[in-house]
């Protein structure tokens, strides 16, 4: 068997979001967290890595190191601040130019591999492939017709604009990167996409980072007989925190002596632009009676937010859809179990009946039954949980992209030769 041939340097496209953007902000998540983890483990190896993202502040450097051997290049398209994702179509003109650019500055052949995260990222993908004359690996993240088939109610359903640019990048990547095999047929039945063009490389979790560690609650001063539930996430429909506030409201009616002890953590803020305040979420908290019991905190640095996964007995994942669920597989590394929405992702990242349970539908009622029966016996749930998790890392998601960078580069079916 022939050595694997390995890149040396890989041009990855990250328009809409930076990955030295705060997780659980704005349009930051999982996959900010997916770019800095893999990039990171991929320059450990020698290789270096380019992120291209949109500058989004005039305080911004034209480059910023992320870690050794990852350099974050910000390109000027369109205004710094006030963008709207679905305004950032109008700007891929401008951001393509300025990649194509770079690159031109270099030697021919700079860059080996293109990895092109979310659709606005694989349109400008598409293009440098083909000017480069270099494989394109293409992570959705989401897809807008699985969300749209999904939809939270208050939430504005996808354009038609981006179902016909991921149909038109499906068709033109090298190698399609799904996180779960759902999400790999998903590419195939509703994009069309070729069966043999698309992998399924799970995410990963920073065992490193988030693993048991006592003392949780002393640190933060949450006292050891606390009933303490925790959400992580964007405040936006899609993730509905909403219904955590809803079960918590139900635990209480259920039994009225819990209100003493609850304690219901919010980690997260607005979506979008992040000039909306989650005022609608303190309001419901209001009228459900159990604004003295809801804690709301803004999104922290991971280590801080690994004692809060520790402090918490159980963790909530209500989405109403997710590519994989970082958040689920962050708790249950730190030792706590998680109540989910039997979706997407989800149905991977939580090991339903031994990490945790997974709930079908979104009524507040069976959330609550949910997280008694996780409450009921916790410590083999949680004991499930580090076991699940550690299946987990981002080593192995590293190992097996640089298996699908190689393929692609060494593939009969690859053959783009430069423009220039």
């Amino acid at each position: 068997m022939s050595e694997r041939v390995l890149p040396t340097r890989v041009a990855t496209l990250s328009v809409h979001t930076s990955p030295l953007d705060q997780p659980g902000a704005g349009d930051a998540g999982g996959m900010n967290v997916f770019i800095v983890e893999v990039s990171k483990r991929l320059a450990a190896q020698g290789i270096e890595v380019d992120v291209f993202t949109r500058a989004t502040s005039s305080d911004l450097g034209p480059v910023e190191i992320l870690a050794p051997g990852v350099h974050v290049r910000h390109i000027t398209a369109g205004p710094f601040e006030g963008l709207a994702k679905n305004d950032l179509p109008a700007q891929l003109c401008a951001f393509t130019s300025a990649v194509l650019r770079a690159e031109a500055q270099q030697e021919p052949g700079h860059y080996d591999v293109i990895h092109s995260h979310y659709w606005l990222s694989g349109q400008v993908g598409w293009l440098a492939r083909d000017r480069w004359g270099v494989p394109l690996i293409h992570s959705a993240h989401t897809l807008a017709k699985v969300k749209n088939a999904l939809l939270a109610e208050g939430d504005a359903p996808e354009p038609r604009s981006r179902v016909i640019g991921e149909e038109q990048v499906v068709a033109e990547a090298d190698r399609l990167i799904a996180s779960t095999s759902d999400e790999a047929a998903q590419l195939v039945q509703w994009y069309d996409a070729d069966p043999g063009k698309v992998l399924t490389i799970p995410p990963g979790v920073d065992l490193d980072r988030f693993r048991p560690m006592p003392g949780a609650r002393s640190r933060l001063r949450i006292p050891e007989d606390a009933l303490v539930l925790l959400f992580v996430g964007r405040i936006q429909p899609l993730k509905a925190p909403d219904l955590l506030l809803r079960a918590a409201a139900h635990l209480i009616a259920y039994d009225p002596s819990v209100r003493l002890k609850l304690v219901v953590y919010v980690v997260g803020a607005p979506s979008g632009s992040g000039l909306a305040e989650p005022s609608s979420l303190l309001a419901l908290a209001n009228t459900l009676g159990i604004a003295d019991r809801v804690r709301f905190l803004a999104p922290m640095p991971p280590d801080d937010l690994a004692d809060y996964y520790r402090a918490a007995d159980v963790a909530v994942v209500p989405s109403h859809n997710e590519s994989f669920g970082l958040v689920a597989l962050e708790a249950q590394a730190c030792g706590t179990p998680v109540v989910a929405a039997r979706v997407g992702g989800l149905v991977t990242a939580v090991a339903d009946g031994r990490s945790g349970l997974l709930v079908d539908g979104h009524r507040a009622p069976d959330y609550a039954d949910a997280i008694t029966k996780v409450l009921g016996d916790r410590a083999a749930f949680s004991r499930s949980a580090v076991e699940h998790a550690s299946r987990f890392s981002w080593d192995r998601t590293t190992g097996l992209l640089l298996d699908a960078y190689a393929d692609a580069m060494t593939s009969p079916v690859f053959d783009a030769s430069p423009t220039r």
